[in-house]
């Protein structure tokens, strides 16, 4: 049961199943955290991804066990947790525009090439034992994602 959560049951299979498990995480965002947190202010955004985040390091952890594997791929509820960080901060998304779907879709491909490539600090965070080493680079790699957002916006702002 718990293998099958970390993995977000088939979705561990696929082919490139980070991209799945992030793209699973772009939804969770879009559909539960934006109606249920962010309307209330990013302190309870941040406050339901924190709960989620640990939540995931505990799933994430007992899985690594299980299937006795430092960093499995098929395991990726830590894209999925992690996702959502990639967006906090932003509260003017113009969701339902061709921006904000532009602006949704470049924090994805952020977060992915992040995730990746894991710039300064994140190979570190990596090597952490069990569940926080699974979740924290990925939680590192939402946060370059984010911050070169907030970039974007303040430029974009600055050309209007």
């Amino acid at each position: 049961m718990i293998v099958s959560i970390a993995t977000l049951g088939p979705l561990g299979k696929l082919k490139a199943p980070g991209t799945w498990g992030s793209a699973a995480g772009l939804l969770w965002w879009f559909f539960v955290v934006r109606q249920l947190a962010t309307p209330k202010g990013w302190q309870h955004e941040l406050a339901f991804n924190f709960l989620v985040v640990l939540m995931g390091i505990f799933f994430c952890g007992v899985a690594v066990a299980l299937l006795k594997k430092k960093d499995p791929s098929e395991v990726v509820l830590d894209e999925f947790v992690a996702m959502p960080l990639v967006f906090l901060f932003n509260k003017n998304l113009m969701i339902g525009t061709g921006e904000g779907f532009l602006f949704v879709l470049l924090g994805f491909l952020l977060f992915r090439f992040f995730d990746i490539l894991k710039p300064f600090g994140l190979r570190t965070l990596e090597k952490l034992p069990g569940g926080l080493g699974v979740v924290l680079d990925d939680l590192g790699a939402a946060l370059y994602a984010n911050g070169c957002l907030q970039i974007v916006c303040f430029l974009v702002k600055l050309n209007q």
